[in-house]
């Protein structure tokens, strides 16, 4: 059987052949880790990373302590929305980095969504 990892990296190479952030529509790339999970807008014509969240940042790192991992993507999800929408983009393109679209994937993306990210 294939370790999972190579698998995921698999879906995600599929994945990136589709899809492509812009300057009018950047990627929303997540990645998450067994406690962490991390969301980025990324301008794939320059390689640049435009905004970033994760439980990690500053301003959400006390609010989301004693909470569920799905209750901390919804709160990342919120806080990229927040800070895009600050830099006036609104339209992104959702790259689900090879996760299935399921649990904190899901949440994070819904999350966005109702902060004001059109995906």
């Amino acid at each position: 059987m294939r370790d999972k990892r190579v698998l995921r990296a698999k879906r995600k190479r599929s994945i990136r052949k589709k899809i492509f952030g812009s300057t009018e529509r950047p990627r929303l790339t997540v990645f998450k880790s067994a406690k962490h999970i991390y969301a980025q807008l990324i301008n794939d014509e320059t390689g640049v990373t435009l905004v970033s969240a994760s439980t990690l940042s500053a301003s959400i790192k006390s609010g989301i302590e004693g909470k569920s991992k799905s209750e901390k993507a919804i709160a990342v999800g919120k806080l990229v929305a927040e800070l895009a929408i600050k830099k006036d983009l609104k339209k992104v393109v959702y790259d689900r980095n090879g996760y299935v679209f399921h649990g904190r994937v899901k949440a994070l993306a819904d999350a966005a969504r109702e902060g004001g990210l059109e995906f």
